[in-house]
Protein backbone atom coordinates (compact mmCIF):
# COMPACT_ATOMS: atom_id res chain seq x y z
CA UNK A 1 0.00 0.00 0.00
CA UNK A 2 2.01 3.03 1.08
CA UNK A 3 2.83 3.34 4.78
CA UNK A 4 4.92 1.28 7.14
CA UNK A 5 2.85 -0.79 9.55
CA UNK A 6 5.39 -0.85 12.36
CA UNK A 7 6.05 2.85 12.68
CA UNK A 8 2.67 4.25 11.82
CA UNK A 9 1.98 7.01 9.35
CA UNK A 10 5.02 8.93 10.59
CA UNK A 11 7.25 6.41 8.79
CA UNK A 12 6.23 6.95 5.19
CA UNK A 13 7.61 4.54 2.63
CA UNK A 14 10.09 6.23 0.34
CA UNK A 15 11.25 3.72 -2.19
CA UNK A 16 12.36 5.84 -5.14
CA UNK A 17 15.86 6.38 -3.76
CA UNK A 18 16.49 2.66 -3.98
CA UNK A 19 14.88 2.01 -7.30
CA UNK A 20 16.04 4.16 -10.12
CA UNK A 21 15.26 7.66 -8.90
CA UNK A 22 18.08 10.01 -8.12
CA UNK A 23 20.20 9.08 -5.10
CA UNK A 24 21.16 11.10 -2.09
CA UNK A 25 19.76 12.25 1.22
CA UNK A 26 16.83 14.53 1.80
CA UNK A 27 14.56 13.17 -0.91
CA UNK A 28 11.61 12.57 1.37
CA UNK A 29 11.82 16.09 2.72
CA UNK A 30 11.99 17.52 -0.79
CA UNK A 31 8.90 15.58 -1.83
CA UNK A 32 7.06 16.73 1.29
CA UNK A 33 7.87 20.39 0.66
CA UNK A 34 6.91 20.42 -2.99
CA UNK A 35 3.68 18.47 -2.50
CA UNK A 36 2.07 21.05 -0.26
CA UNK A 37 4.33 24.09 -0.47
CA UNK A 38 4.32 27.19 -2.68
CA UNK A 39 5.85 27.44 -6.14
CA UNK A 40 9.19 29.17 -6.52
CA UNK A 41 9.27 32.62 -8.07
CA UNK A 42 11.38 33.12 -11.22
CA UNK A 43 14.10 34.80 -9.14
CA UNK A 44 14.14 31.95 -6.65
CA UNK A 45 14.28 29.45 -9.48
CA UNK A 46 17.31 31.18 -10.96
CA UNK A 47 19.07 31.15 -7.57
CA UNK A 48 18.36 27.43 -7.12
CA UNK A 49 19.65 26.62 -10.60
CA UNK A 50 22.84 28.62 -10.11
CA UNK A 51 23.51 27.09 -6.71
CA UNK A 52 23.07 23.57 -7.96
CA UNK A 53 25.30 24.08 -10.97
CA UNK A 54 27.96 25.76 -8.84
CA UNK A 55 28.02 22.72 -6.57
CA UNK A 56 29.85 20.79 -9.27
CA UNK A 57 27.49 17.81 -9.54
CA UNK A 58 26.60 18.31 -13.18
CA UNK A 59 24.21 15.41 -13.68
CA UNK A 60 22.37 15.78 -10.40
CA UNK A 61 22.34 19.57 -10.74
CA UNK A 62 20.97 19.45 -14.28
CA UNK A 63 18.10 17.19 -13.33
CA UNK A 64 17.28 19.01 -10.11
CA UNK A 65 17.38 22.41 -11.79
CA UNK A 66 15.22 21.26 -14.68
CA UNK A 67 12.77 19.64 -12.29
CA UNK A 68 12.39 22.89 -10.37
CA UNK A 69 11.79 24.88 -13.56
CA UNK A 70 9.12 22.59 -14.97
CA UNK A 71 7.32 22.19 -11.62
CA UNK A 72 6.40 25.89 -11.83
CA UNK A 73 4.14 25.29 -14.85
CA UNK A 74 2.58 21.94 -13.99
CA UNK A 75 -0.64 23.30 -12.48
CA UNK A 76 -2.25 24.21 -15.79
CA UNK A 77 -1.20 20.91 -17.38
CA UNK A 78 -3.45 18.84 -15.11
CA UNK A 79 -6.62 20.82 -15.81
CA UNK A 80 -8.47 19.03 -18.63
CA UNK A 81 -10.74 20.92 -21.03
CA UNK A 82 -14.24 21.47 -19.66
CA UNK A 83 -16.28 19.82 -20.91
CA UNK A 84 -13.89 17.00 -21.77
CA UNK A 85 -14.01 16.33 -25.53
CA UNK A 86 -14.71 12.72 -26.45
CA UNK A 87 -11.65 10.56 -26.97
CA UNK A 88 -10.68 6.93 -27.34
CA UNK A 89 -9.08 5.18 -24.35
CA UNK A 90 -5.38 6.01 -24.36
CA UNK A 91 -5.77 8.97 -26.70
CA UNK A 92 -3.62 11.90 -25.62
CA UNK A 93 -5.31 15.06 -24.42
CA UNK A 94 -1.92 16.72 -24.10
CA UNK A 95 1.71 15.90 -23.43
CA UNK A 96 4.84 17.85 -22.57
CA UNK A 97 8.51 17.00 -22.43
CA UNK A 98 10.01 16.70 -18.95
CA UNK A 99 13.38 18.37 -18.82
CA UNK A 100 14.65 16.46 -15.80
CA UNK A 101 14.56 13.02 -17.41
CA UNK A 102 16.98 10.35 -16.18
CA UNK A 103 20.29 10.24 -18.00
CA UNK A 104 20.01 8.33 -21.26
CA UNK A 105 16.27 8.84 -21.52
CA UNK A 106 13.55 11.19 -22.70
CA UNK A 107 10.40 11.70 -20.65
CA UNK A 108 6.97 13.22 -21.01
CA UNK A 109 4.16 14.19 -18.68
CA UNK A 110 0.92 12.98 -20.26
CA UNK A 111 -2.81 13.59 -19.88
CA UNK A 112 -4.93 10.98 -21.64
CA UNK A 113 -8.41 9.51 -21.93
CA UNK A 114 -9.43 6.45 -19.92
CA UNK A 115 -12.62 4.82 -18.68
CA UNK A 116 -13.49 4.40 -15.00
CA UNK A 117 -15.52 1.62 -13.39
CA UNK A 118 -18.78 3.37 -14.37
CA UNK A 119 -17.71 3.56 -18.02
CA UNK A 120 -17.24 7.33 -17.89
CA UNK A 121 -14.58 8.99 -20.03
CA UNK A 122 -12.06 10.48 -17.59
CA UNK A 123 -8.80 12.38 -17.97
CA UNK A 124 -5.86 10.61 -16.33
CA UNK A 125 -2.31 11.89 -15.89
CA UNK A 126 1.03 10.12 -15.73
CA UNK A 127 4.53 10.00 -17.12
CA UNK A 128 6.17 8.15 -20.00
CA UNK A 129 9.92 7.49 -20.12
CA UNK A 130 11.82 6.05 -23.11
CA UNK A 131 15.49 5.22 -23.69
CA UNK A 132 17.61 7.51 -25.84
CA UNK A 133 19.54 4.58 -27.29
CA UNK A 134 18.83 3.48 -30.84
CA UNK A 135 16.54 0.48 -31.18
CA UNK A 136 18.14 -2.76 -32.26
CA UNK A 137 14.98 -3.87 -34.06
CA UNK A 138 11.25 -3.26 -34.13
CA UNK A 139 9.01 -1.33 -31.74
CA UNK A 140 9.88 -1.18 -28.06
CA UNK A 141 8.00 -3.17 -25.44
CA UNK A 142 6.15 -1.05 -22.86
CA UNK A 143 6.33 -1.75 -19.13
CA UNK A 144 3.15 -0.31 -17.61
CA UNK A 145 3.87 0.49 -13.97
CA UNK A 146 1.36 0.53 -11.08
CA UNK A 147 2.55 2.69 -8.19
CA UNK A 148 2.07 2.05 -4.45
CA UNK A 149 -0.14 4.26 -2.33
CA UNK A 150 0.69 7.96 -2.21
CA UNK A 151 -2.80 9.14 -1.29
CA UNK A 152 -6.10 9.43 -3.12
CA UNK A 153 -6.55 13.14 -3.81
CA UNK A 154 -5.48 14.95 -7.03
CA UNK A 155 -2.42 16.60 -5.48
CA UNK A 156 -1.08 13.22 -4.28
CA UNK A 157 -0.26 12.04 -7.83
CA UNK A 158 3.31 10.72 -8.24
CA UNK A 159 3.79 12.73 -11.45
CA UNK A 160 3.23 16.06 -9.70
CA UNK A 161 6.14 18.15 -8.52
CA UNK A 162 9.89 18.16 -8.45
CA UNK A 163 10.66 14.48 -9.12
CA UNK A 164 7.92 12.77 -11.15
CA UNK A 165 10.06 9.62 -11.48
CA UNK A 166 10.46 9.09 -7.74
CA UNK A 167 8.11 6.15 -7.29
CA UNK A 168 8.77 4.22 -10.51
CA UNK A 169 10.57 1.32 -8.87
CA UNK A 170 13.26 -0.15 -11.10
CA UNK A 171 13.07 2.66 -13.66
CA UNK A 172 16.80 2.78 -14.39
CA UNK A 173 17.05 -1.00 -14.85
CA UNK A 174 13.98 -1.12 -17.07
CA UNK A 175 15.31 1.66 -19.29
CA UNK A 176 18.67 -0.11 -19.52
CA UNK A 177 16.80 -3.21 -20.68
CA UNK A 178 15.33 -1.15 -23.51
CA UNK A 179 11.74 -0.79 -22.31
CA UNK A 180 9.47 2.21 -22.52
CA UNK A 181 7.98 2.83 -19.07
CA UNK A 182 4.42 4.18 -18.79
CA UNK A 183 3.34 5.18 -15.27
CA UNK A 184 -0.27 6.14 -14.62
CA UNK A 185 -1.29 8.31 -11.67
CA UNK A 186 -4.72 6.52 -11.66
CA UNK A 187 -8.05 8.38 -11.98
CA UNK A 188 -8.72 11.05 -9.40
CA UNK A 189 -5.02 11.79 -8.89
CA UNK A 190 -3.33 14.59 -10.79
CA UNK A 191 -6.25 15.44 -13.02
CA UNK A 192 -9.54 15.86 -11.12
CA UNK A 193 -12.06 13.04 -11.56
CA UNK A 194 -13.85 10.58 -9.26
CA UNK A 195 -11.39 8.71 -6.99
CA UNK A 196 -10.14 5.22 -7.78
CA UNK A 197 -8.37 4.03 -4.63
CA UNK A 198 -8.56 0.20 -4.59
CA UNK A 199 -11.19 0.31 -7.35
CA UNK A 200 -9.63 -2.30 -9.59
CA UNK A 201 -11.32 -1.60 -12.92
CA UNK A 202 -10.63 2.14 -12.79
CA UNK A 203 -6.99 1.60 -11.84
CA UNK A 204 -6.42 -1.25 -14.29
CA UNK A 205 -7.94 0.60 -17.23
CA UNK A 206 -5.75 3.61 -16.54
CA UNK A 207 -2.64 1.40 -16.50
CA UNK A 208 -3.52 -0.10 -19.89
CA UNK A 209 -4.37 3.32 -21.30
CA UNK A 210 -1.00 4.68 -20.14
CA UNK A 211 0.62 2.05 -22.39
CA UNK A 212 -1.63 3.17 -25.24
CA UNK A 213 -0.74 6.81 -24.56
CA UNK A 214 2.97 5.97 -24.75
CA UNK A 215 2.46 4.62 -28.27
CA UNK A 216 0.89 7.94 -29.30
CA UNK A 217 4.23 9.69 -28.68
CA UNK A 218 6.26 8.91 -31.84
CA UNK A 219 9.64 9.46 -30.20
CA UNK A 220 9.11 6.54 -27.81
CA UNK A 221 8.86 3.97 -30.64
CA UNK A 222 6.50 2.09 -28.33
CA UNK A 223 4.70 -0.93 -29.74
CA UNK A 224 1.73 -3.00 -28.67
CA UNK A 225 3.66 -5.56 -26.56
CA UNK A 226 3.08 -4.75 -22.88
CA UNK A 227 4.46 -6.04 -19.60
CA UNK A 228 2.75 -5.13 -16.33
CA UNK A 229 4.64 -4.37 -13.09
CA UNK A 230 3.14 -3.09 -9.84
CA UNK A 231 3.72 -2.82 -6.10
CA UNK A 232 1.08 -2.93 -3.35
CA UNK A 233 -1.90 -0.83 -4.53
CA UNK A 234 -0.20 -0.99 -7.91
CA UNK A 235 -0.19 -4.78 -7.68
CA UNK A 236 -3.98 -4.73 -7.54
CA UNK A 237 -4.04 -2.27 -10.45
CA UNK A 238 -1.88 -4.36 -12.78
CA UNK A 239 -3.64 -7.63 -11.88
CA UNK A 240 -6.92 -6.02 -12.92
CA UNK A 241 -5.22 -4.72 -16.06
CA UNK A 242 -4.04 -8.25 -16.84
CA UNK A 243 -7.45 -9.89 -16.40
CA UNK A 244 -9.37 -7.14 -18.23
CA UNK A 245 -6.95 -6.56 -21.13
CA UNK A 246 -8.49 -9.12 -23.54
CA UNK A 247 -11.84 -7.29 -23.48
CA UNK A 248 -10.82 -3.72 -22.62
CA UNK A 249 -7.63 -3.42 -24.67
CA UNK A 250 -7.56 -6.15 -27.36
CA UNK A 251 -5.19 -3.96 -29.39
CA UNK A 252 -2.49 -4.54 -26.75
CA UNK A 253 -0.50 -7.77 -26.50
CA UNK A 254 -0.10 -8.10 -22.73
CA UNK A 255 2.62 -10.69 -22.25
CA UNK A 256 3.12 -11.05 -18.46
CA UNK A 257 2.39 -9.45 -15.09
CA UNK A 258 4.71 -9.09 -12.08
CA UNK A 259 3.59 -7.86 -8.66
CA UNK A 260 5.26 -7.18 -5.33
CA UNK A 261 3.15 -7.52 -2.17
CA UNK A 262 -0.08 -6.92 -4.09
CA UNK A 263 -3.18 -5.49 -2.44
CA UNK A 264 -5.18 -8.47 -3.67
CA UNK A 265 -7.39 -10.03 -0.99
CA UNK A 266 -9.08 -6.78 0.00
CA UNK A 267 -11.37 -8.08 2.73
CA UNK A 268 -8.54 -9.84 4.54
CA UNK A 269 -6.17 -6.96 3.90
CA UNK A 270 -8.42 -4.47 5.66
CA UNK A 271 -8.99 -6.90 8.53
CA UNK A 272 -5.21 -7.25 8.90
CA UNK A 273 -4.48 -3.53 8.71
CA UNK A 274 -7.20 -1.73 10.66
CA UNK A 275 -5.42 -2.45 13.94
CA UNK A 276 -3.12 0.56 13.76
CA UNK A 277 -2.98 4.13 12.43
CA UNK A 278 -1.51 3.06 9.09
CA UNK A 279 -4.47 0.79 8.47
CA UNK A 280 -6.95 3.48 9.50
CA UNK A 281 -5.34 5.84 6.98
CA UNK A 282 -5.54 3.34 4.14
CA UNK A 283 -9.08 2.43 5.15
CA UNK A 284 -10.09 6.09 4.98
CA UNK A 285 -8.83 6.30 1.39
CA UNK A 286 -10.74 3.17 0.37
CA UNK A 287 -13.99 3.80 2.22
CA UNK A 288 -14.23 7.41 1.03
CA UNK A 289 -13.56 6.36 -2.59
CA UNK A 290 -16.14 3.56 -2.49
CA UNK A 291 -18.88 5.82 -1.12
CA UNK A 292 -18.18 8.52 -3.71
CA UNK A 293 -18.03 6.13 -6.67
CA UNK A 294 -20.48 3.36 -5.75
CA UNK A 295 -22.72 5.17 -3.26
CA UNK A 296 -25.11 6.76 -5.78
CA UNK A 297 -26.10 3.35 -7.16
CA UNK A 298 -25.60 1.05 -4.16
CA UNK A 299 -28.28 0.95 -1.45
CA UNK A 300 -27.04 1.03 2.14
CA UNK A 301 -23.51 2.00 1.14
CA UNK A 302 -22.54 4.82 3.44
CA UNK A 303 -19.82 5.52 5.94
CA UNK A 304 -22.36 5.35 8.77
CA UNK A 305 -23.21 1.71 7.98
CA UNK A 306 -19.58 0.74 8.60
CA UNK A 307 -17.79 3.28 10.79
CA UNK A 308 -18.17 4.81 14.23
CA UNK A 309 -19.37 8.43 14.39
CA UNK A 310 -15.76 9.51 14.96
CA UNK A 311 -14.67 7.48 11.92
CA UNK A 312 -17.43 9.01 9.79
CA UNK A 313 -16.31 12.51 10.76
CA UNK A 314 -12.59 11.91 10.17
CA UNK A 315 -12.65 9.85 6.96
CA UNK A 316 -13.36 12.58 4.36
CA UNK A 317 -10.67 14.80 5.91
CA UNK A 318 -8.08 12.01 5.91
CA UNK A 319 -8.97 10.98 2.36
CA UNK A 320 -8.02 14.44 1.14
CA UNK A 321 -4.51 14.22 2.60
CA UNK A 322 -1.35 12.78 1.02
CA UNK A 323 1.13 10.35 2.56
CA UNK A 324 4.01 12.57 1.48
CA UNK A 325 4.09 15.93 3.19
CA UNK A 326 1.04 15.38 5.39
CA UNK A 327 1.90 12.15 7.18
CA UNK A 328 2.21 13.78 10.60
CA UNK A 329 -1.25 15.30 10.29
CA UNK A 330 -2.59 11.93 9.15
CA UNK A 331 -0.95 10.26 12.12
CA UNK A 332 -2.55 12.77 14.49
CA UNK A 333 -6.00 12.05 13.08
CA UNK A 334 -5.64 8.29 12.71
CA UNK A 335 -4.01 7.35 16.00
CA UNK A 336 -6.99 8.18 18.26
CA UNK A 337 -9.21 6.11 15.96
CA UNK A 338 -7.26 2.88 16.38
CA UNK A 339 -9.73 0.44 17.91
CA UNK A 340 -12.52 3.01 17.50
CA UNK A 341 -12.80 3.30 13.72
CA UNK A 342 -15.00 0.42 12.58
CA UNK A 343 -18.47 -0.06 14.01
CA UNK A 344 -18.94 -3.26 11.98
CA UNK A 345 -16.74 -5.79 10.19
CA UNK A 346 -16.87 -5.02 6.44
CA UNK A 347 -17.25 -8.76 5.78
CA UNK A 348 -20.53 -8.68 7.72
CA UNK A 349 -22.06 -5.67 5.94
CA UNK A 350 -23.40 -6.99 2.60
CA UNK A 351 -22.99 -3.79 0.58
CA UNK A 352 -19.35 -3.47 1.65
CA UNK A 353 -18.38 -7.15 1.46
CA UNK A 354 -19.79 -7.38 -2.07
CA UNK A 355 -17.73 -4.45 -3.31
CA UNK A 356 -14.54 -5.67 -1.65
CA UNK A 357 -15.01 -9.02 -3.38
CA UNK A 358 -15.65 -7.31 -6.72
CA UNK A 359 -12.40 -5.38 -6.35
CA UNK A 360 -10.30 -8.42 -5.50
CA UNK A 361 -8.51 -9.48 -8.70
CA UNK A 362 -8.90 -13.01 -9.96
CA UNK A 363 -12.62 -13.25 -10.67
CA UNK A 364 -11.77 -13.48 -14.40
CA UNK A 365 -8.93 -15.57 -15.86
CA UNK A 366 -5.59 -13.84 -16.27
CA UNK A 367 -4.10 -16.41 -18.63
CA UNK A 368 -0.55 -15.02 -18.88
CA UNK A 369 2.54 -15.77 -16.75
CA UNK A 370 2.38 -14.17 -13.30
CA UNK A 371 5.26 -13.40 -10.94
CA UNK A 372 4.36 -12.68 -7.31
CA UNK A 373 7.02 -11.45 -4.87
CA UNK A 374 6.41 -11.23 -1.13
CA UNK A 375 8.61 -10.10 1.76
CA UNK A 376 8.36 -12.42 4.73
CA UNK A 377 8.75 -9.55 7.21
CA UNK A 378 5.96 -7.51 5.61
CA UNK A 379 3.40 -6.45 8.22
CA UNK A 380 1.21 -4.41 5.86
CA UNK A 381 0.46 -6.92 3.10
CA UNK A 382 1.07 -10.02 5.16
CA UNK A 383 2.73 -13.17 3.78
CA UNK A 384 -0.19 -15.43 4.74
CA UNK A 385 -2.63 -13.20 2.85
CA UNK A 386 -0.49 -13.21 -0.30
CA UNK A 387 0.05 -16.98 -0.02
CA UNK A 388 -3.71 -17.50 0.14
CA UNK A 389 -4.18 -15.37 -2.96
CA UNK A 390 -1.49 -17.32 -4.82
CA UNK A 391 -3.20 -20.56 -3.82
CA UNK A 392 -6.43 -19.21 -5.30
CA UNK A 393 -4.65 -18.36 -8.56
CA UNK A 394 -3.12 -21.83 -8.71
CA UNK A 395 -6.48 -23.48 -8.05
CA UNK A 396 -7.95 -21.65 -11.04
CA UNK A 397 -5.18 -22.88 -13.35
CA UNK A 398 -3.00 -19.79 -13.58
CA UNK A 399 0.76 -20.03 -14.23
CA UNK A 400 2.32 -18.42 -11.13
CA UNK A 401 5.95 -18.03 -10.09
CA UNK A 402 5.69 -17.26 -6.36
CA UNK A 403 8.84 -16.00 -4.66
CA UNK A 404 9.32 -15.11 -1.02
CA UNK A 405 12.15 -13.01 0.38
CA UNK A 406 13.50 -13.20 3.92
CA UNK A 407 14.20 -9.97 5.82
CA UNK A 408 12.19 -7.90 3.32
CA UNK A 409 9.39 -5.58 4.40
CA UNK A 410 6.68 -3.82 2.46
CA UNK A 411 8.88 -0.86 1.56
CA UNK A 412 11.76 -2.96 0.23
CA UNK A 413 10.20 -5.94 -1.54
CA UNK A 414 9.85 -4.38 -5.01
CA UNK A 415 13.52 -3.46 -5.14
CA UNK A 416 14.57 -6.83 -3.70
CA UNK A 417 12.58 -8.62 -6.41
CA UNK A 418 13.72 -6.42 -9.30
CA UNK A 419 16.34 -8.86 -10.61
CA UNK A 420 13.76 -11.65 -10.68
CA UNK A 421 11.31 -9.36 -12.46
CA UNK A 422 13.88 -8.48 -15.14
CA UNK A 423 14.71 -12.14 -15.73
CA UNK A 424 11.03 -13.08 -15.78
CA UNK A 425 10.21 -10.41 -18.34
CA UNK A 426 13.21 -11.36 -20.48
CA UNK A 427 12.25 -15.04 -20.49
CA UNK A 428 8.65 -14.25 -21.45
CA UNK A 429 9.69 -12.06 -24.37
CA UNK A 430 12.22 -14.66 -25.51
CA UNK A 431 9.53 -17.35 -25.34
CA UNK A 432 11.52 -19.29 -22.76
CA UNK A 433 9.68 -21.44 -20.21
CA UNK A 434 8.97 -19.68 -16.93
CA UNK A 435 8.77 -21.28 -13.51
CA UNK A 436 5.41 -22.26 -12.07
CA UNK A 437 5.19 -22.99 -8.37
CA UNK A 438 1.56 -24.15 -8.59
Amino acid sequence: MGVRHTGGVDEVEHVGARSGGRPGPGREGRRARRTVGPRLTPVATAIVVAALLAAGCATTARRAAEDVIESRTEGTFYRPPAPLPAGRPGQLIRSERLLGAPNGAHAWRVLYHSRDVTGADVAVSGVVVAPDAARSHGPRTVVAWGHPTTGAAPRCAPSIGVDPFDLIEGLKALLTDGYVVAASDYPGMGSPSPPSYLIGTSEGNSVLDAARAAAHIPQTHAGSDVLLWGHSQGGQAVLFAAQDAPTYAPDLHVRAVAVAAPAAELGQLLTDDLVDDSGVTLGSYAFDAYVKVYGPTTPDLSLSTLLTPAGVAATPKMAGMCLFGQHRALHAMAKPLVGHYLAHDPAEVPAWSTLLAQNTPGAAPIGIPILVAQGLDDTLVRPATTAAYVAHLCATGEHVDYRTYTHQVHATIAVAALGAVQSFFGDVLAAKPTISTC
